[in-house]
């Protein structure tokens, strides 16, 4: 079983402290939100688990981390200044403003407004989404020279660096250049939760390849990540490729395949029940060619005359000079929690006949690791072994102490929060030495002693 919805993760989130709207107390954003106590937690085991495949188990990948403002330059060689943009139309009845490519198409092929159901639309008008900004203390906005953007993606920092990360690390192809950071789009229309937002974070991969190398290579990274999302706990049932037509193909990409989630289930329509949570595409050798400085036209003109660096390769094995292709998986951190949730989301009944949630997050993608409960908390002997054993294990996994409610529901709280295990210290344990240790997914209970604890749950936790 997954979440039926996104709205129920949305309740869930607010609830349990995963995911706040941001400057609530003002009325809130739209499309912005925070990351709760618990939500960070989970934020950061999602990444760390994507650089700890990338950049620690391989021996081929490096990383960085690029400046979130660049030269203008930047942006106006890779195309994102003149070509990124969405079609924007304006609904004459609601007076909404909309993508015309996300809109349905009736019998005669009009557009049709999706909030008042009105054809009546404009004509379609190119948005550009990046934000501006200006740098400098003496500029104003209408200064061409101070104008600058908030970086759309984080992939454009990795292409400026090729130069820099390979002449100090020494690589050869194929190699890699991996990057977390935050991204910036003025949004037409956000929405849903955080499946699309203004503001949110990438986790991308740049690896180049030599051309005649760079098909294989997709492939690869294609099935490598098939099995990296299948191991944060997503189904394969809720997964699918999408492989995009040379219609829908960026200008510069050769082959770009999407891994779908279904973040709709509860739509009628099974075609849209499903969008994209990555994108894995095969760019050719476009991106280090516009910013080289020797690439020229027809004409024999420069086509990047205020690049001051050649970054293409020279293969020392053939005595060869090219610029490579290059193969590029991008993720989202906000798209990916929210599929980790709402896969991990179930609903058990217990003998009382009550239904309650259990967030069955695998212990590696788990906020918390293991709760420790006191059975009596207006006993100081078991409220202080309690405490005691939640320092002896927090050194090696994330721990918490709980003594806010019986322990029924403490129980139903770390559940409905994903936590694996819960630690029970009773009467009995004062005498034996021994605690209850309960199973999240099965609410099994076993008797374990202190003394063996930390092992036991470091095994269970790591299988």
């Amino acid at each position: 079983m997954s979440a039926p919805n996104i709205e129920t993760i949305v309740s869930l989130s607010k609830r349990r402290g995963f995911v706040f709207p941001a400057s609530e107390i003002y009325g809130g954003l739209g499309s912005s939100w925070d990351y709760g106590p618990l939500g960070v937690e989970l934020v950061n085991n999602i990444k760390n688990s994507w650089w700890r495949r990338l950049v620690y188990e391989r021996d081929d990948i490096e990383g960085i981390d690029s400046s979130i403002i660049q030269n203008r330059l930047v942006w106006k060689y890779s195309g994102h200044e003149d070509t990124f943009s969405d079609p924007l139309v304006d609904c004459r009845e609601c007076k909404s403003r909309l993508r015309q490519d996300k809109l349905e198409q009736d019998a005669e092929g009009k557009f049709v407004c999706s909030n008042c159901g009105s054809t009546n639309l404009t004509d379609p008008k190119d948005f550009n989404l990046m934000f501006r900004t200006t740098v400098g203390a003496a500029s104003t906005d209408d200064d061409p020279a101070a104008l600058a953007y908030l970086r759309p993606e984080t992939a454009q920092g990795i292409f400026t660096n090729f130069a820099n990360v390979l002449n100090t690390s020494r690589r050869k192809l194929p190699f890699g250049i991996a990057q977390i950071g935050k991204a910036f789009r003025n949004e037409v229309t956000p929405g849903n939760f955080i499946f699309r937002t203004r503001e949110f974070e990438q986790m991308e991969l740049e690896y180049f390849v030599k051309p005649d190398e760079a098909a294989a290579a997709h492939q690869e990274w294609i099935d490598g990540f098939d099995e990296w999302l299948r191991s944060l706990g997503i189904s394969s049932a809720n997964l699918k490729h999408y492989e995009q037509s040379n219609a829908e193909l960026a200008h510069y990409a050769e082959r770009t395949v999407d891994i779908l989630y279904r973040f709709f289930p509860e739509r009628e329509d099974e075609d849209k029940q499903w969008d994209e949570l990555m994108g894995i595409a095969n760019r050719t050798d476009f991106d280090l060619r516009v910013h080289s400085k020797k690439p020229e036209d027809a004409d024999g003109k420069r086509l990047n005359p205020d690049s001051t660096e050649d970054l293409s390769y020279f293969d020392t094995a053939t005595n060869e000079r090219f610029y490579p292709y290059i193969i590029e998986p991008s993720v989202g951190v906000n798209r990916t929690l929210l599929a980790v949730m709402m896969d991990a989301y179930t609903e058990k009944t217990n003998e009382k006949g009550e239904t309650r949630v259990i967030l069955k997050l695998t212990p590696e993608m788990a906020p918390i690791k293991v709760a420790v409960l006191p059975l009596a908390k207006n006993k100081p002997e078991i409220v202080e072994m309690a405490k005691r054993l939640k320092r002896d294990l927090q050194p090696s996994m994330r721990a918490v102490y709980d003594d806010t409610g019986g322990i029924g529901k403490l129980y139903a709280r770390q559940d409905e929060i994903g936590t694996p295990f819960c630690v029970t210290v009773d009467h009995e344990s004062l005498e034996d030495k021994a605690v209850t240790v309960r199973n999240r997914d099965t609410w099994e209970q076993e008797r374990i002693q202190t003394d063996n604890l930390k092992a036991y749950l470091e095994e269970r936790l790591s299988s």
